[in-house]
């Protein structure tokens, strides 16, 4: 699988890697994405974002824990498709809404259960 999360990210998009016309756009997208997961409480401490293609899902280090981590690309390449993208049926953007609400929700929950497994 891609590592670069800019790579990986245009891929899920139907963008070939070498189109950089709407990088700036993608990129913007992303930070975006991470901001809302660094809000929900899960990643580095100050934050984490991308400037090019250089920087890699293994960059994003969250305690190792690959399921999370599967988790959050999803979440990235949802939040990315629906402000990059967005769907042109009213249903769509229902569905992918959803999706990301969930995504939020599962989120914050395996945070809160790793936060008490640290306690105990």
């Amino acid at each position: 699988m891609e590592q670069s999360i800019l790579l990986s990210t245009k891929k899920i998009l139907g963008l070939d890697e070498a189109y950089e016309a709407f990088d700036l756009d993608v990129i913007t997208h992303i930070n975006s994405a991470f901001f809302v997961i660094h809000q929900l409480g899960i990643g580095p401490v100050d934050g984490f974002e991308i400037e090019d293609s250089s920087a890699e899902w293994g960059d994003f280090v969250y305690d190792g824990d690959l399921t999370m981590l599967n988790m959050i690309k999803t979440y990235v390449f949802l939040k990315v498709s629906i402000l990059f993208d967005p769907p042109q049926m009213g249903y769509l953007i229902d569905l992918k809404t959803k999706q990301l609400q969930e995504a939020e929700w599962r989120l914050t929950v395996a945070r809160e259960e790793e936060v008490d497994l640290n306690v105990e």
